[in-house]
């Protein structure tokens, strides 16, 4: 009798990222770095994360064992490669502990002060100079990935790295979370990198006479993703594009757009330890209590008939909060309360301060970010504004859909993928802007506050919003499909 067929082992894949929640967080790559290697996990694939040492993360990785003494590269002095587990989810996390470069105070990418590390070359390179080191089969013995996935233009290079060394058999996919940031540098430089020169040129990393790591990944990844449909249709135009647009359209065979998940184990209504009540959409009525307590621990007045926006976001002029300042005396011309909670342009959190000491009870701002108030400004709000003007996919929307919190938002990236207008009395889970001027959100602000006056039709909306599926796990299977395809290409290419 001819023996049954061994099944295939498991596909190894290594996710490269600067940041991992809830370790280190300063956008949405966090949350997606933290929640897709568990998916992939629980749909087959063997997964590990690479890290760079940063405190947070470096102090809290469980477990650590040296892997190698890598020793003195990137002026870094001694770096060691170590893995551990995660906590909460386990997952095997490689950890660079580089102390010259990473054993810092400030934010993964700037200090204190808000100014750019002057070494960040070098800090994101040695990330980048790992994974591919970690893809060849060179540092760890026991463990060698078949795909490589680099996330953002920190993780970049790691795919021009096994460029210039092909005899690496794995595969290499890279996602774009957001075009706007493309980790530019000095093309003066290049020699940091250790790239041979070829990869100075314009079919390289130059980038009108910069260096551009972002580049990178969009040149040399085997295959390439970024975080919604729709935003893998903008960036290959001039107005989403930020000038390489058309280094994207000459790779569209190779790339594609993967919606981003909500991790349901964080983000739940029903057993989120932040809430002062939990809710569901079966039981909805702790959504009134967690309303009346964002209202008592902000300061707005207890009003739980008052319509309450709410903004979580960074403050700049992509999120399109200048246009939320335009609206907002409409807004409260129509007695209606709005939180915000976020970071970022000075003149932008200066003027939503004023507008709070203006507004005494109607309008409440928290500079900086807080997880677990982050948690209950979703679950409290009524309505939670995203009036972006590009989002390569968006989660805040994802959270308020799924706490019953109807996003506004603009119809750009994710947003538009993810959001349906109430005006369709069939599908619709929120207000969709159309146009990037005041007048436009103003119309929807109105909008929601009209159905607001509804009450049961808000509640169907309500409803319909907390019963869509934003999960990882329909995520992962793609994913895991691409990285397939990836694998058989390189491996052809390889034989």
């Amino acid at each position: 009798m001819k023996a049954a067929p061994l099944p295939a082992p498991p596909l190894r894949v290594l996710h490269v990222a600067a940041e991992v929640f809830p370790l280190i967080k300063t956008g949405g790559l966090a949350d997606v770095a933290a929640a897709l290697p568990p998916a992939l996990a629980r749909v087959g694939a063997d997964v590990r994360l690479l890290l760079p040492g940063l405190p947070a993360i470096a102090d809290a990785v469980l477990h650590q064992r040296t892997i190698r003494e890598i020793g003195p590269v990137f002026g870094a002095g001694r770096v060691t490669l170590r893995c551990g587990r995660m906590p909460f989810t386990h997952v095997p996390a490689y950890v660079i502990d580089a102390p010259y470069l990473y054993r810092r105070g400030g934010s993964p990418y700037q200090d204190s002060n808000g100014q750019e590390w002057p070494d960040n070359l070098q800090r994101f390179a040695l990330l980048s100079w790992v994974a591919a080191h970690l893809a060849a089969g060179e540092l760890d013995n026991a463990w060698t990935p078949d795909v490589m996935h680099a996330h953002d233009w920190h993780a970049a290079a790691a795919c021009a790295y096994m460029a210039a060394h092909p005899s690496s058999a794995a595969a290499s996919v890279f996602t774009v979370h957001n075009l706007a940031f493309q980790g530019l540098f000095s093309m003066a430089d290049f020699g940091l990198l250790g790239l041979p020169s070829p990869f100075m040129a314009a079919t390289g990393l130059e980038f009108h006479g910069q260096l551009s790591l972002m580049k990178a990944g969009l040149k040399f990844a085997h295959r390439i993703t970024t975080v919604s449909p729709t935003y893998a249709r903008e960036i290959a135009t001039p107005e989403f594009g930020f000038g390489l647009d058309g280094v994207i359209r000459e790779r569209s065979g190779e790339l594609s757009g993967i919606l981003n998940g909500v991790d349901q184990d964080v983000w739940d209504p029903t057993r989120d330890p932040a809430l002062a009540t939990r809710y569901s959409a079966e039981e909805p009525t702790g959504k009134a209590a967690c309303k009346l307590a964002l209202q008592a621990e902000v300061g707005l007045a207890l009003q739980p008939d008052a319509l309450l926006f709410g903004v979580v976001s960074r403050l700049t002029w992509q999120k399109g909060l200048d246009l939320l300042l335009a609206a907002l005396p409409m807004l409260l011309k129509q007695g209606a309360q709005l939180v915000v909670q976020g970071s970022g342009e000075p003149g932008l959190e200066a003027a939503f301060l004023e507008a709070a000491r203006a507004h005494p009870g109607q309008v409440a701002v928290r500079i900086g970010y807080d997880e677990a108030l982050a948690h209950r400004l979703v679950a409290g709000s009524d309505a939670i504004l995203v009036p972006s003007r590009f989002e390569p996919c968006g989660l805040t929307q994802l959270y308020g859909l799924r706490y019953g919190t109807l996003p506004v938002v603009r119809r750009v990236g994710g947003l538009a993928d993810t959001v349906v207008d109430a005006a369709d009395a069939e599908r619709g889970t929120g207000f969709v802007v159309d146009a990037d001027w005041p007048a436009a959100l103003e119309n929807a602000l109105e909008r929601a506050v009209a159905l607001y006056r509804q009450p049961p039709d808000w509640q169907a909306v309500m409803r319909r919003a907390m019963a869509q599926d934003f999960s990882w796990d329909a995520a992962a299977q793609v994913y895991l499909a691409l990285y397939g395809d990836a694998v058989a290409a390189r491996r052809g290419v390889a034989q």
